[in-house]
């Protein structure tokens, strides 16, 4: 026995939970993971949105093994094979699509399980497809945790797989019913579907460290739910007004939806998920270059929309000043497949502001744990242009165990 507990990566607190979990699965090492808020007198342990996340991972993998402790503040991770949706295999699997439901207490936007889901997915031995649904489902960015919205999710993160030889077009993200955080920033019931269906062995070395171009175009998605349509309009004229002063080229779609009814403790049905916010995307001359943004109105409101509206696009010009190919919001994606792939060394330039965030380095020392190499750093041949970095990631090989045994 003491000799299984020593091949256990082991961790403390509760920080860049879903990751590790992630690298456990994707590399089959065995994680331990300590004191997850021991020291909290109230919400001690797992919270809610990360018990969930762990039944995601049982629903979609085969042979995994879950130990939590009795206070919820230790848990072991023996990762199993990921089989993707099979009927008859993955638990809660109806007909191709694995239904997940998220409780109502859930206070994370629902890109926390995407973005995991989607390293995972090209990875799975079969195609995989989940529908997120239940009363804890939000689609928009979420205004106390910090969480982008499914539109910046798909036009400034999916896209990045075809980089990889994962072709994006054969990826397929649903919204069925929008919501926004509820009372106290817990729960919205949305209804979101995720449909993967490219599996790959072995993902390409990327080298994106050119330089990242002038900015040629700015989408966008403006989304209201429960409230006036109008909250639209007010959001995209503020938000141009200070955007086509520097790019003509600016279009931003107005999504309303009604709020979606969720049923209370007493069977009553009352909605929530009522709000507005704004998601914004610049694309650059250079191939592979996004930048994203995303500001949501608090669930408490008091904000009116010109305020958001502005407040997104002031945001999205930070992040395109920050500089490098790559935005804080879709660098642990690109930096976690390099380190999957083949055997040679990617190159990625990235702005310094976004390298010494606490999240990459957090990420550079997990992924050492779980056997990669450092990382190799570098100042970039601009001429003193610019104090981009380069970071050159050598890929493990790791590869897709499923599709090789297929």
């Amino acid at each position: 026995m003491s000799g299984e507990k020593t091949d256990f990566i082991r961790f403390t607190g509760h920080r860049a939970f879903t990751h590790r979990i992630v690298l456990s699965t994707l590399t089959g090492r065995p994680v331990h993971i300590s004191k997850i808020r021991s020291s909290s007198a109230t919400h001690p342990g797992l919270a809610p949105h990360e018990v969930s996340f762990l039944r995601l991972i049982e629903a979609i993998t085969n042979g995994s093994v879950i130990d939590v402790s009795y206070s919820g503040t230790t848990i072991t991770y023996q990762p199993g094979l990921i089989t993707g949706t099979v009927a008859g295999v993955n638990a809660g699997a109806v007909g191709d699509v694995v239904e997940h439901t998220l409780p109502a207490n859930n206070t994370r936007g629902i890109t926390y399980f995407l973005l995991p889901l989607a390293l995972l997915a090209p990875f799975s031995k079969a195609h995989m497809n989940v529908r997120f649904t239940g009363p804890g489902v939000i689609t928009s960015a979420t205004h106390l945790t910090g969480d982008i919205s499914v539109d910046s999710f798909r036009t400034a993160v999916l896209p990045l797989y075809g980089m990889f030889g994962i072709p994006p077009a054969r990826i397929e993200l649903r919204v069925l019913s929008r919501s926004c955080s509820g009372p106290g920033g817990r729960g919205g019931g949305g209804v979101v579907e995720l449909r993967f269906a490219s599996q790959v062995r072995l993902p390409k070395t990327l080298h994106l460290n050119r330089r990242p171009g002038r900015i040629r175009r700015i989408r966008g998605v403006a989304y209201c739910t429960g409230v006036s349509a109008s909250h639209n309009n007010r959001m995209i004229t503020a938000a141009r007004g200070v955007l086509n002063q520097l790019v003509s080229d600016v279009h931003v779609a107005a999504q309303y939806d009604p709020a979606p009814l969720v049923g209370d403790k007493n069977g009553a049905k009352k909605k929530i998920g009522i709000g507005f916010g704004l998601s914004l995307v610049a694309e650059s001359s250079a191939d592979g270059v996004l930048y994203s943004a995303d500001v949501v109105a608090p669930p408490e409101g008091g904000v009116v929309p010109e305020d958001i509206g502005a407040r997104c696009a002031y945001q999205l010009l930070e992040v395109i000043a920050q500089g490098g190919c790559v935005s804080n919001v879709s660098a642990p994606t690109l930096l976690t497949l390099m380190a999957m792939g083949s055997e040679d060394v990617g190159r990625l330039r990235l702005g310094r502001e976004v390298l010494a965030r606490e999240e990459t380095i957090g990420l550079a020392r997990d992924l050492k744990k779980f056997g990669a190499a450092s990382w190799g750093i570098r100042d970039v041949d601009d001429d003193g242009e610019t104090t981009d970095l380069v970071a050159s990631v050598k890929g493990t090989g790791v590869g897709n165990v499923g599709r090789k045994v297929a």
